[in-house]
């Protein structure tokens, strides 16, 4: 009887340690504001037709990409996107810095997957 007690205790504390990292996990997969969601799925939509299937796969999209990149990063990619189009040498520190192509890549590898899993 007081081994099936024990036995209970460690399920019930296992099931509370499994909640809890599935609720972190969550919380990372949602660290991204709405407004750069929306923003996404804005500028996603005017790339692929302002549909309702449109705003199926961008919302998608930009799912995927949060579960594969944590929001501090893509907001490193995206400064990149934007700063390596500046003219001069400004632009070019962008275009050829190591930790921007790395900071590019990964972008580029959540969107190949949300293009696989969404469209």
């Amino acid at each position: 009887m007081r081994l099936v007690g024990s036995v209970r205790r460690i399920v019930a504390m296992l099931s509370v340690l499994a909640a809890t990292v599935v609720v972190a996990r969550a919380e990372d997969v949602n660290d991204y504001p709405t407004s750069a969601r929306a923003e996404y799925v804005y500028g996603c939509m005017k790339a692929n037709g302002e549909t309702r299937q449109a705003i199926e796969q961008c919302s998608c999209s930009i799912d995927v990409i949060a579960s594969v990149i944590p929001y501090e990063r893509y907001v490193t990619a995206e400064t990149v996107l934007s700063m390596s189009q500046v003219r001069g040498n400004l632009g070019t520190q962008f275009r050829s810095s190591e930790q921007a192509a790395n900071a590019l890549n990964d972008l580029r590898r959540a969107q190949a997957e949300a293009e696989v899993r969404c469209f």
